[in-house]
């Protein structure tokens, strides 16, 4: 599965809590059919796999896609614009 830095963890948490009311919700990775990843705001699925934080599911992504994605990370990219959730390789 794809790795989730605390910071990008405490982020995603805070945007689900102050948007979304069902306690259910997580954010569900996906992939387009040009492989374009996106994040979507679904609820856990069997077979799905996860990222939990603070006690909850926070991150799902589909078997297959999560396996696909164990060289990445999720992060938080510091810019003049402000901060912006990044996928990028994980650290070797």
């Amino acid at each position: 599965m794809i790795g989730v830095t605390e910071r990008a963890k405490s982020a995603l948490k805070e945007i689900l809590t102050s948007k979304v009311d069902n306690p259910q919700a997580c954010f569900r990775l996906q992939a387009d059919d040009q492989g374009q990843i996106g994040i979507i705001i679904d609820i856990e699925m069997p077979g799905d796999k996860t990222v939990e934080h603070e006690g909850s599911t926070l991150l799902v992504a589909e078997q297959q896609l999560a396996e696909s994605m164990n060289h990445l990370a999720i992060d938080i990219d510091d810019s003049s614009e402000g901060s912006h959730l990044i996928i990028t390789e994980k650290p070797a």
